[in-house]
């Protein structure tokens, strides 16, 4: 777990939706803004990745965008938006296990073609017989 919280920028605005006047006076909307190649925390490998797999919420300034509105308090929201980039940067983060090849067992096969003749035969009684 690292400390990203010395390089977020966030900029709030009125969110949208219902919520009668406290949409209209209180700015809830918070967006969170991190600038990837200037991270102090990252390493070079894991810029790569977070830029190429998180690349639709990343803009031209390689800023990576992520926004809350879903709440009605400002504070809620970011702390909402700061879950947010937590768990995307983790999930893109940790390595994908590698799939082993496995065969099938020499019991599911049979099991398996004794099916399939049980159900051919089954399918063959409703042919017509010719006389």
């Amino acid at each position: 777990y690292r400390d990203f919280s010395n390089e977020f920028e966030f900029s709030t605005s009125r969110s949208g939706g219902p919520g009668g006047q406290n949409v209209n006076k209180v700015s809830t909307k918070v967006e969170l803004r991190f600038k990837v190649r200037n991270s102090l925390l990252l390493t070079m490998d894991e810029k790569e990745i977070i830029l190429t797999k998180l690349s639709n919420k990343i803009n031209k300034e390689e800023e990576f965008i992520l926004i809350s509105q879903s709440e009605r308090s400002q504070l809620a929201n970011k702390e909402k938006v700061i879950e947010k980039f937590y768990n995307l940067v983790s999930k893109v983060l940790t390595p994908q296990k590698t799939r082993k090849a496995t065969k099938p067992s020499k019991l599911s096969k049979e099991k398996r073609l004794s099916a399939k003749k049980i159900n051919s035969d089954r399918k063959s009684f409703r042919k017509k017989v010719d006389l």
